[in-house]
């Protein structure tokens, strides 16, 4: 099987490449990725508990489903794509903004990503991949957030930066 490429691109989302992704993370190469959150009619966050074996941030709790677009794939396409693969269903999504960050991880890696944020709805039960998700729930936004304060061991580093974002993004668009 060959290693899954990535989008290289630069601080305008302009692709000046593909790179292997573990090479990419090893050199903390700047990439493009999306970000899915789903929310139901409770406006609680569907999480998702990474399967035990991922090669970092294995069993953390984070967003609904990431991963990285492939070249000539829409960011929306690939957030459909990758949310049927890991969660088992497909919902329409609405890409709400994007933004660089940048999330070392313990093993040496790091997450330096041109990330596109995106939601959809969905009110039933994920029907998870357990190659790639070990368990999943509902949980609300602000008690997500106040367990982030907390626990942050039990996150993702990505998803506590892009959690805020999101966080924040939704509560400029009650007022």
């Amino acid at each position: 099987m060959t290693e899954e490429q990535v989008i290289l691109v630069n601080e305008n989302d302009e692709p000046i490449g593909q790179m292997d992704k573990l090479q990419a993370h090893e050199e903390a190469r700047l990439h493009r990725a999306f970000s899915v959150f789903i929310l139901n009619d409770n406006n609680e966050l569907m999480l998702q508990q990474r399967a035990g074996h991922k090669y970092h941030s294995p069993l953390l709790w984070t967003n609904t489903c990431c991963s990285h677009q492939r070249m000539g794939e829409t960011s929306l396409s690939a957030g459909k794509r990758r949310l049927e693969e890991e969660m088992g269903f497909v919902t329409e999504l609405k890409e709400l903004f994007s933004f660089i960050y940048k999330a070392p991880f313990d093993n040496g890696l790091t997450e330096h990503e041109f990330d596109h944020v995106m939601i959809g709805y969905y009110n039933d039960e994920p029907c998870i991949n357990l190659d790639e998700v070990a368990d999943w729930k509902w949980e609300n936004l602000d008690d997500i957030r106040e367990d982030i304060q907390r626990n942050p061991e039990i996150y993702t580093a990505w998803f506590k930066i892009i959690f805020d974002r999101f966080y924040h993004h939704l509560e400029a668009q009650k007022k």
